[in-house]
């Protein structure tokens, strides 16, 4: 088939451009900007397009299908040729549904974890040898892309987002998926600007459920308790299993798991993460894997690509980066770093640069999210306000919000570097919260800084 992606630069789109070109399909695409590492990566399969921008002459009755990523408005003249044309036009999630109707779909969802778990997931049906399509929403040791797609293999095992998934289609991402079997590892309010209120978010998840074919299967972590009630209270999945934090201790360090076989070493760590196993080794004996075997692999599983992912260590510091943001990402992140390193000074930085962590009023839903922390600071720029187009934000209404009267703001990215280059580190931990980067700091340098 001759696919064309609009926008094929963003993170999703260029590793199912890759995926469908691996496969065979012949795939050209446009964007008005691509950043590292895609255009690397689009550009050494020959997928990069020639100049940036957006070319209705592009669009031609000979293409199969044109696949919409979310980066492209509604008004895009790609878009609108392919639509004056009446090609077929699938936003992201819409084209995965339509490759894997034939094949058991395996969902990922929930406000935080779905990443890991599903990266879990496939850690362990690769250390097996076991094939399964896939799209995970991180890069991850062993594997080329985020995407891997064939006609061949029984499953496929989706990361379940529920943001929105096109221009075009105002649905959540995960409501397309119809899976087969599904996680839900919890519900906190997120995505403030598309769900404005709590109960508006947690319907999604509602509708979601509603999404399961009959007969389904469901796995939900119980401590979570509006969950727990929308999994009781789900009609579609029949078989439905419930997991919560498994036992463990934590000695000198290091996080030991009980199995019946006895303590475990595992690489991640936290209570959240914990649970991440839990649920994980759930779907892996729905998908053919069994008890004994899952532990054997998951031994090694370090994590995804900025999930708690240690990116510089001395005898002085250790230093971890995480994507955490939302409130409860960053209570729960800053609390297993603490529980880890207890004899350790914690130093948690905060950067606040989604629209959700920079609205006044969702500033609230941070309080005490950093009190595990010896020490803590946020940083947000005025900038990415400005260009989110939202009201400024005070450095009073961040003390108000956190509740930390010892709390440092820092909103100049310069004075925020300087910071951390004037600390010593002895027996400290590092930890770097962001999807962004802190107005442009150069993670590498930090390895310099605890020396």
């Amino acid at each position: 088939m001759h696919l064309h992606f609009i926008a094929i630069g963003g993170s999703a789109m260029h590793n199912l451009a890759l995926a469908l070109y691996e496969k065979g399909d012949q795939i050209t695409g446009s964007d008005d900007e691509i950043f590292e590492p895609s255009k690397s990566r689009l550009e050494k399969k020959g997928l990069l397009p020639k100049e940036f921008g957006w070319f209705p002459e592009k669009i031609t009755p000979e293409i199969d299908a044109v696949i919409l990523g979310m980066h492209a408005k509604a008004d895009n003249p790609e878009l609108l040729k392919a639509k004056e044309l009446g090609l077929k036009i699938y936003s992201y999630p819409e084209y995965l549904f339509e490759h894997s109707k034939q094949k058991t779909r395996v969902v990922i969802g929930g406000s935080h974890g779905k990443t890991t778990i599903t990266a879990m997931i496939l850690h362990v049906m690769h250390y097996h040898d076991k094939e399964v399509d896939f799209m995970v929403g991180a890069q991850l040791e062993g594997f080329d892309t985020m995407v891997h797609l064939t006609d061949e293999n029984d499953f496929i095992l989706l990361e379940g987002d529920e943001y929105l998934s096109s221009a075009l289609d105002r649905r959540p991402k995960f409501h397309l998926y119809e899976p087969n079997i599904a996680l839900l590892s919890g519900i906190a309010w997120d995505h403030i600007n598309v769900f404005p209120t709590f109960e508006n978010y947690v319907e999604q998840f509602e509708i979601f459920l509603d999404t399961m074919t009959n007969g389904s299967t469901l796995v939900y972590n119980e401590e979570d308790d509006i969950l727990t009630q929308l999994a009781q209270k789900a009609t579609k999945p029949t078989r439905k299993h419930a997991y919560s934090t498994p036992e463990y201790s934590i000695e000198e360090g290091e996080t030991y798991l009980n199995t019946a076989e006895g303590p475990m070493p595992v690489e991640v760590f936290g209570k959240h993460n914990l649970q991440n196993i839990a649920g994980a080794k759930w779907i892996c004996q729905h998908m053919g894997v069994d008890e004994d075997d899952f532990y054997e692999a998951i031994t090694s599983f370090k994590g995804a690509s900025k999930r708690l992912e240690k990116i510089a260590k001395s005898e002085k510091a250790v230093v971890f980066k995480d994507y955490a943001h939302s409130p409860s990402k960053v209570l729960a992140t800053t609390k297993a770093v603490k529980a880890q390193f207890s004899s350790k000074i914690v130093l948690a930085c905060l950067e606040l640069h989604t629209y959700s962590s920079l609205n006044a009023e969702f500033l609230k839903e941070y309080k005490e999210a950093l009190d595990a922390a010896d020490e803590a600071v946020v940083f947000y720029s005025p900038k990415a306000l400005e260009i989110k187009q939202l009201e400024a934000i005070t450095e009073d209404q961040i003390f108000k919000a956190f509740g930390r009267k010892d709390l440092k703001v820092f909103t100049d990215p310069k004075a925020f570097q300087d910071f951390l280059k004037a600390k010593t580190y002895m027996d400290h931990v590092l930890l770097l919260m962001s999807s962004g980067n802190y107005g442009g700091l150069n993670f590498e340098e930090i390895k310099n800084w605890i020396q």
